[in-house]
């Protein structure tokens, strides 16, 4: 899959959705401002997630009373109707992006169709990574893990447990050691890290907004997809995903 495919297949499941449920013309509301850290993810125990350091906004769309949202490096102002959403530049505008996965996030879950839309909070970022780590443990045993998105609480967890590597295309941790973890090079190291090292992926959601999902589809090897911007994607690919906590 492209990363041009993938943005045409998240539109098409839109567009499908829209007209089996008849939703034409009716209104999104996206913070595009971002949500601030603590109504993202409350107070935590750690102080280096990425959304924390400013790296990256966390986008809700409200839709009825449903919430999508998507974390992504590139917000945007918007507000309109699906139709408008549709209409996005999401093949050459990275803003694009970030407001049509958590668009489609918000309407899938608006029609029932996936949950857990809603980020995880305060002490349940802690809890969350005890259940990947008994979930990993349960379904696979003691496998050689990459990390695909820095995150330090299943960095800390993992880390006491498994073999470990943990890949990111943010400047500010790459080549950083985290929890005894030197974090590598998303793309200088997917190769050897992804392709030939691990026996199993685990991959951020977040990868949706900036293209690089396509990099962990179809790999011949177990992935598990984790966070809230994959919720519709994972749903609409037959994807395994796993966040336990999410609301």
């Amino acid at each position: 899959m492209t990363q041009q495919e993938l943005y045409r297949r998240l539109r098409e499941a839109l567009e499908n959705i829209i007209r089996l449920h008849g939703l034409d013309n009716s209104p999104i509301i996206l913070k595009s401002r971002g949500l601030s850290p603590e109504e993202a993810i409350g107070t935590t125990k750690r102080r280096d997630y990425p959304i924390l350091a400013g790296k990256e906004i966390m986008l809700q769309a409200q839709f009825g009373h449903a919430l999508g949202q998507a974390f992504t490096d590139a917000p945007s102002d918007f507000s309109g109707t699906l139709d408008e959403v549709l209409a996005l530049d999401t093949e050459n505008d990275a803003h694009s992006r970030g407001l049509l996965v958590a668009t489609l996030n918000a309407v899938m879950r608006f029609t029932g169709d996936i949950d857990h839309t809603v980020h995880c909070r305060n002490d349940e970022l802690e809890l969350c990574a005890e259940k990947h780590a008994a979930n990993i443990r349960e379904r696979f045993g003691a496998p050689r893990i990459t990390l695909a998105g820095y995150q330090p609480a299943l960095t800390a967890r993992l880390s006491q447990e498994f073999s470990l590597r943990v890949l990111d295309m943010n400047p500010q941790f790459v080549g950083s050691v985290r929890s005894g973890i030197t974090v590598e090079h998303g793309e200088e190291n997917y190769h050897d890290a992804v392709l030939d090292w691990s026996d199993i992926v685990l991959c951020t959601g977040s990868t949706l907004c900036n293209g690089t999902f396509v990099n962990f589809v179809d790999l011949g090897k177990p992935v598990v997809f984790f966070g809230i911007s994959g919720a519709a994607a994972s749903r609409l690919f037959g994807l395994d995903r796993f966040c336990p906590m999410a609301g």
